[in-house]
């Protein structure tokens, strides 16, 4: 086998290559009406994909999804969420109550909470969920709660998941029957959101849940989900649904006033935009608006994994691998968990078996109520103390027991201590009081603390220097603010004047250089010290300067947390110099100092102000704080040792720069300054790169000029405007410490936080329900302002009633619930807004209520009663902002009328319209009308008698005629504004006056000229038309007025009497009915010829217009061919016309 051999390959056949032109119709499409549309579905399916770019807000830890169980009583709601529960969390929970959250896997979390059985809950929920499950009665099918839900979500925003669960399908005894069920309610389901809807079956309940299987598919769906598209209004407003809540109001407060205001506390996790660490302005829907007193946050009380293993990386600790049973997290702080319920102030603990608090007990199940029952039992001990010691700090040794002769602290109380300016130091470190750090017993003292003054808190350059001579020299300075102490000047009388002021002065250069090598500059980092509460001020400016190392200001931060938690702030008993607001100087030197020309000229110079030098430096006039012939990369020499003594004019260079430049020109100033900007230019265009941000980007935008994209690439370049500032704050902020961020930027969505709220009414306490969603909204600026909001509004179509103007109308309006009185108009010809008396049928129209100012576009929904007595569609109208304005322009029709009592040809005298001349005036020239249609016109009011005035009209008019004047009377809607307090009790609204007056037993008011009267009008008798005989013998014979001689005697038709007998009846009605049926079938044979006649008469008009356009394109080519041929014998004509006539010529 081995030396088989296979016959070689037989070779290719060479193709021949293509010389020839390329075939069009090789490479045409094979049909392209088809191509045409594949491509147009392609490209709608491709722009319906593309929105308009909204900034992500969500950050890294996003917080819990919210998933709502919303449906009508007796549904299954409260038994689908224990399943889910206990699909997730592995937990029981007998009765959940308000929000509870579970960890589903490494980076995400869900909230579920079910929406109870009131309008004004489920109003309250459509604006915060994030995920809805639609229960839907199988057996019953969709009720009116339902409905109600689906239609508040298309008005308010519909999230992007909306999912139908269908309950009580094991009532079903056939499958057929089921079936048809499922198919009926999943298409009625698609008509009411969108096709293709997902629709959940459960079938029954085992054990008081749902099927595992069932609930397991539910479960899966709802972790994979991605995060839908954000609502505008979420995308820009902070909020939170609360979890848990406390009343913080003081004992002794309640017991004196029990229906005192009182101070909550409302915790839960922050969603949205940020919340502001400062005055946030919220309004919780029920309750009313109210301003955050503070708020802080808090632990995450249900992290993800992948949370705690970012933590465990940080903190070096080793994280879990995966998510076990037991780690799998849950937070329900309002239900009943493990028979612990904490309900307000109150915490309930049940159990089914009784409860055993001896802890003595053994091989007996505790539950977690009773142990934390039996935890307090135990014998009151200190904090960190067990029975091993006493331990305050994490991994610190325990102390069992403290010697007696260690124990030296302090027995009284201690005394003021006075710092003595004008003594010696080491008498003030001798002279201590008799009872200041003593020990009673003790005859040798110690101090526990040091100082006031003490040498060594002084600065580098005030220290105690042997560097140059040896010896000892103590620096002095010109006024107390240079050294930076309360203590004086010590030995002042060692030294005169002279030998101080020049002593101070060596080496001025290397302690300027020493001052200023450490100093950081960074804001941060000042700001860090400035706010940190255990330095003082003089501590702070001495960091900052460098006078203390950096290893003693930072030290081990580790080591530091547990004793800054019993770390005491630092106050000095006196202030230095730098803090006093008038510092103390020698003025005597000081004119001295500032009587010399030059030193006054070379502090001009440091000022922007100044002109001096010649006109070198920048445009502005600043040359900066250094010398003029700087070097261009070192334009802030602070801090880099150069400087020049102003008394003795001595300069003093840095190390860097020993030798001096000579002065630039005024020319090579500007070729330098245009350098460097050229410099920064480029530096900025190359981390712009995309040319977002560039100066022909923004004079393009700015301009108004349209940029040319691609065909994705305008969406691309919008999408990476967001992301690159999004990019640019995170990295602004990153610089800041986390006070400082929070402080600038606000609380970030996703963290938990409690809010502590002041002033609120003590029903919300007392009336307090866990399952009613409370929700926290942030309130803009903006929406805090009362004025009038302009709405498109339309009457919902299964709303029974239409609605009215000035009736009470109840708002859904962004977090606001509130109850006002909206006016109804409509544009009338676009030049005025006319008041409408009720709404339109099955059409928008304009709405003017008085509100707080919400931005246009918001939608909203309007009810008439929150109340379920209601058994129609308690949906009134839904509609969104137009506009917003502190006025408003609405007119109504009024209408004046008149009758004339003087008529000449086309003029008239009118009365009753008017009262008083005056009133006349004011409308002369307006339009009238009377009644028959004729128009006018107001000419001038009469001398007498008072309000009559004369008008002129197209026709004469009869006195009958009774004219009108059309005139707009502007009004305004009433300064109503009553928000939906649910929250404190039993709400109730302005009621309509129809039922008012039928609680109160009221009859209606019948007004005289109201009542309906029945309309008597007088017959009107007309004389006959008679023609004179000459007149009608001219007429035509047509037109011939034919009279027929009434007979004297009656004729044989009047006379007789035709009696039918038996045969004869029958005979006729079988003719009768003969001639019906006939008759009916050449009716219907009729309408058939005319169908087929239209049908004839459409399709030869088709076949008409198809010949007219084949005429007619016909006719264009065959002129356009004559076109053609003419000019092409016209200039073949002219050609040999022209010779034609030269040859004559010749002639």
């Amino acid at each position: 086998m081995d030396g088989q051999t296979h016959k070689p390959h037989r070779k290719s056949k060479d193709k021949k290559k293509h010389t020839g032109d390329r075939n069009p119709k090789a490479f045409a499409f094979s049909n392209p009406g088809k191509l045409q549309r594949a491509a147009a579905r392609s490209h709608d399916i491709k722009e319906k994909r593309l929105h308009v770019p909204l900034v992500d807000r969500l950050p890294e830890e996003a917080p819990p999804r919210l998933v709502t169980i919303v449906g009508p009583p007796g549904v299954g709601k409260t038994t689908l969420l224990k399943s889910l529960i206990r699909r997730y969390a592995k937990e029981t929970i007998s009765d959940p109550q308000g929000p509870v959250t579970v960890v589903t896997s490494k980076k995400q979390r869900l909230t579920f909470i079910e929406c109870p059985n009131e309008l004004e809950a489920m109003v309250d929920i459509a604006k915060v969920a994030d995920i809805v499950l639609l229960m839907i009665d199988g057996n019953y099918g969709f009720e009116m709660e339902t409905m109600e839900f689906l239609n508040i979500l298309a008005a308010t925003g519909m999230p992007g998941n909306v999912f139908g669960v269908l309950t009580h399908l094991d009532l079903f005894r056939k499958p057929q029957a089921l079936k048809e069920a499922k198919k009926r309610l999943k298409h009625r389901l698609w008509s009411e959101l969108y096709q293709g809807a997902h629709l959940f079956f459960l079938s029954g309940v085992i054990n008081g849940r749902y099927p595992d299987r069932e609930v397991h598919n539910l479960s899966r769906f709802l972790s994979v989900m991605k995060n839908p598209r954000p609502l505008v209004w979420r995308n820009s407003h902070p909020y939170t649904i609360i979890d848990s809540f406390r009343d913080i109001t003081h004992p002794t407060q309640i017991e004196e006033d029990e229906n005192c205001d009182r101070s909550i506390v409302l915790s839960g996790y922050l969603r949205g935009t940020n919340f502001s660490s400062h005055n946030q302005r919220i309004h919780i829907p029920g309750l009313g608006d109210f301003t955050a007193s503070s708020i802080e946050a808090l632990p995450d009380p249900c992290p993800t994994p992948a949370r705690e293993q970012a933590i465990a990386k940080a903190t070096g600790k080793t994280g879990r691998r995966r998510l076990d049973e037991k780690e799998k997290k849950l937070h329900a702080p309002m239900s009943d968990r493990s028979g612990l319920k904490i309900e307000g102030d109150a915490i309930w603990i049940t159990r089914e078996k009784g409860f055993n608090f001896d802890k003595d007990t053994e091989d007996v199940e505790h539950g977690e109520g009773e142990e934390l029952i039996i935890g307090l039992q135990g014998e009151r001990r200190l904090l960190g103390q067990t029975e091993d010691g006493l331990q305050l700090f994490r991994g610190g040794e325990k102390i069992t027991s403290i010697p007696e002769e260690e124990d030296t602290g302090r027995k009284k109380q201690r005394n003021a201590r006075f710092a003595e300016r004008d003594g010696d130091e080491d008498e003030d470190d001798d002279e201590v009081p008799e009872d200041e750090g003593l020990v009673s017993g003790e005859e040798e003292f110690d101090f526990d603390e040091e100082p006031e003054f003490n040498e060594k808190k002084l600065g580098k350059m005030f220290k105690e220097s042997d560097k140059d001579g040896g010896q000892e020299d103590i620096a002095f300075a010109d006024s107390d603010s240079d050294l930076g102490s309360i203590s004086g000047d010590d030995d002042e009388d060692d030294y005169d004047e002279e030998e101080s002021a020049l002593r101070w002065k060596d080496n001025l250069a290397g302690k300027a250089q020493m001052l200023h090598g450490s100093r950081s500059y960074r804001t941060a980092d000042l700001a860090r010290l400035m706010y940190d509460e255990a330095l003082t001020a003089d501590e702070v400016l001495r960091r900052w300067k460098g006078e203390v190392e950096a290893e003693e200001e930072e030290g081990d931060i580790e080591d530091s947390e547990d004793e800054d938690f019993f770390k005491k702030a630092k106050q000095d008993e006196g202030a230095t110099s730098e803090d006093r607001s008038i510092p103390q100087y020698d003025y005597d030197q000081l004119a001295i100092k500032w009587s010399v020309d030059d030193n006054v000229e070379q502090l001009r110079q440091r000022f922007t102000t100044t002109t001096s030098g010649g006109g070198d430096g920048d445009e502005d006039g600043f040359d900066g704080f250094g010398d003029d012939d700087e070097d261009e990369d070192d334009d802030d020499d602070e801090g880099d040792g150069e400087f020049e003594d102003l008394e003795t004019g001595e300069q003093h260079k840095s190390a860097a720069e020993p030798v001096a430049e000579p002065a630039e020109s005024l020319e090579a100033e500007r070729e330098r300054n245009a350098r460097r900007k050229a410099e920064l230019k480029l530096r900025f265009e190359e981390e712009d790169r995309e040319g977002f941000q560039n100066d022909k980007a923004v004079a393009r935008r700015e301009g108004g000029e349209e940029e040319e994209f691609g065909e994705d690439d305008w969406y691309d370049a919008q999408k990476a405007i967001i992301q690159k500032q999004l990019d640019i704050n995170n990295a602004e902020f990153e610089a800041l410490d986390e006070r400082q961020r929070v402080a600038v930027e606000g609380f970030k969505a996703g963290s938990y936080a409690k809010i502590v709220i002041e002033k609120v009414p003590a029903e919300f306490v007392t009336n307090f329900n866990a399952r009613m969603p409370v929700i926290v909204g942030g309130v803009h600026a903006t929406e805090d302002r009362f004025g009038y909001v302009q709405i498109r509004i339309k009457r919902h179509r299964w709303h029974k009633k239409i609605l009215k103007t000035n009736d009470p109308l109840i708002f859904s309006l962004g977090w606001r619930r509130f109850q006002s009185l909206p006016i109804y108009s409509i544009s009338d010809s676009r030049t005025r807004n006319r008041m409408l008396k009720y709404t339109p049928e099955h059409m928008h129209c304009f709405g003017t209520f008085h509100g707080p100012l919400i931005a246009p576009n918001t939608g909203f929904v309007c009810f008439q009663s929150f109340s379920s007595a209601n058994p129609g569609f308690r949906i009134a109208a839904t509609g969104t902002v137009l506009a917003v304005d502190e006025s408003t322009e609405i007119v109504k029709k009024l209408k004046l009328t008149g009758a004339p009592y003087k008529i000449f040809k086309n003029t008239a005298f009118i009365k009753d319209m008017f009262n008083s001349s005056l009133e006349i005036a004011k409308f002369e020239g307006a339009a009238i009308k009377t009644v028959s249609g004729i128009r006018g016109q107001i000419k001038r009011a009469l001398s007498k008698p008072d309000g009559h005035f004369r008008a002129t009209f197209e026709d004469k008019i009869l006195i009958s005629d009774l004219v009108f004047l059309r005139a707009w009377y502007p009004i305004k809607p009433h300064r109503f504004y009553n928000p939906v307090t649910n929250l404190l009790g039993e709400w109730k609204p302005m009621r309509l006056t129809g039922e008012v007056r039928r609680d109160e037993g009221l009859a209606t008011p019948q007004e005289r000229n109201s009542r309906y009267r029945p309309v008597e009008r007088a017959e009107r008798h007309f004389n006959a038309l008679k023609v004179p005989r000459a007149l009608a013998a001219e007429l035509p014979y047509k037109s011939q007025i034919v009279r027929t001689k009434p007979q004297r005697r009656p004729t044989y038709t009047q006379k007789r009497a035709v009696v039918l007998g038996g045969e004869e009846r029958r005979a006729r009605d079988l003719l009768h009915k003969l001639t019906t049926i006939r008759g009916d079938a050449a009716a219907r044979r009729r309408a058939k010829k005319d169908e087929k006649r239209a049908e004839f008469k459409r399709k030869m008009e088709l076949q008409g217009e198809k010949k007219d356009a084949r005429e007619r394109r016909e006719k264009q080519e065959y002129w356009r061919r004559e076109g053609r041929k003419r000019k092409g014998d016209g200039d073949g004509d002219d050609v040999g016309g022209g010779a034609g006539g030269r040859g004559k010529r010749r002639k």
